[in-house]
């Protein structure tokens, strides 16, 4: 069950830990992204450049994901589709994506960026911290556990 990365967004400390799963758990990680990022050498890591444009990445995930793999992203459509497609979905932060929580996630990610549209919010998500990095390395170990294979 290989795990994909959409590592356009996908900050470097979640990189670091997914590369040392990889290793560790020997599970085929795969990064994708529309520019070129630095990954350790390993026979279970791996990345893949596509081109610059919209969804671009997001569609290559949906291609060569399959039911039972583990995605990561930030990206709640993406999330939704690899959860229709019968993957595990949590993010950087990790929050795990589910099917009974998308669908309310992809609503307050309309709500938020028709609000933004309209000059009502500003700004983001806090910035990304240590206990952000904490959560996700719990989150992929108990993945880890139940699913992976040494």
């Amino acid at each position: 069950m290989p795990i994909w990365v959409d590592a356009d967004a996908c900050p470097v400390p979640i990189r670091e830990i997914l590369c040392r799963a990889a290793t560790r758990w020997q599970i085929q990680t795969t990064f994708i992204a529309n520019h070129a990022i630095t990954l350790p050498p390993s026979p279970y890591i791996s990345r893949r450049q596509v081109p610059q444009g919209f969804d671009v990445a997001d569609n290559e995930i949906m291609d060569q994901m399959t039911r039972g793999d583990l995605v990561i992203t930030q990206d709640i459509p993406l999330a939704a589709e690899a959860i229709e497609k019968g993957a595990d979905v949590f993010n950087p932060r990790g929050q795990a994506f589910t099917k009974e929580n998308i669908r309310q996630r992809l609503a307050m990610r309309n709500f938020m960026e028709e609000m933004r549209n309209a000059g009502q919010v500003t700004g983001g998500p806090a910035p990304f911290g240590q206990a952000d990095r904490k959560e996700f390395a719990d989150q992929l170990d108990r993945w880890l556990q139940r699913n992976g294979r040494r």
